[in-house]
């Protein structure tokens, strides 16, 4: 079975081990960034309702009933995916979350101040890193970045000085337009050639064979 959606992974419940008690510990994770946002317990019914429903169901000891995540607040929680731990006997969910997951109004329930700030899905970057190197690796035919590493260091290197320019002037545009007051100002320009922008730069880093890891390195670095 699998969750609703076509970026989830499929989750055979006959697998799940749970405990005497019926109950097996469930994690909830922001699929944007990895944060942890809570931990509660399924019984096999919450396992079943969130696969059916795509939907956070846990199970709750205090009240000994079914609840979904987000039934009085509205801030429910969308399942994207489920894995299991290496015994069975712990799930983590990879979840959207619609609002603060916990009930202080926090996003996390392991963060020490309600309304910390929103993440900004870095941690996407991931996937795209890790879908830009495959392509590295196979060369797909028709493939976009397998066409631009066979052209070596000159491929991607050139992209990303033709979309630091792009940058730059939709960056002006929008400058010129807020000045000005306009109300229709509109940031998808900047946003999208700034998406192409990095990219680019990851395309550029694959073809040199240099991890990202080593950028956030010294970014980290100069941080300190």
């Amino acid at each position: 079975m699998t969750t609703a959606g076509a970026e989830q992974r499929e989750l055979d419940p006959s697998e799940v081990r749970y405990g005497a008690d019926g109950l097996v510990a469930a994690v909830a994770q922001d699929a944007r960034d990895g944060r942890v946002l809570m931990v509660a317990w399924q019984d096999a019914e919450a396992v079943e309702a969130t696969l059916a429903t795509g939907e956070m169901h846990f199970h709750s000891r205090s009240r000994g009933r079914l609840w979904k995540k987000g039934e009085t607040s509205g801030n429910v929680l969308r399942a994207r995916s489920a894995a299991l731990d290496c015994d069975g006997d712990a799930l983590l969910w990879t979840v959207d979350p619609t609002g603060p997951a916990c009930h202080t109004g926090a996003r996390s329930c392991f963060d020490a101040q309600p309304g910390a700030p929103a993440p900004e899905g870095f941690g996407w970057l991931e996937m795209l890193w890790a879908t830009i190197t495959e392509r590295a690796d196979t060369r797909p035919a028709g493939s976009y970045t397998a066409r631009l590493l066979e052209r070596g260091v000159d491929g991607p290197g050139r992209k990303v000085a033709e979309e630091a320019v792009e940058v730059l002037m939709a960056a002006k545009d929008d400058s010129v337009a807020e000045a000005a007051g306009r109300p229709d100002r509109d940031q998808e320009a900047l946003a999208g050639e700034m998406a192409d922008l990095v990219y680019h730069l990851l395309v550029l880093a694959a073809e040199r064979g240099l991890p990202p890891s080593r950028v956030i390195d010294v970014l980290r670095e100069r941080h300190a």
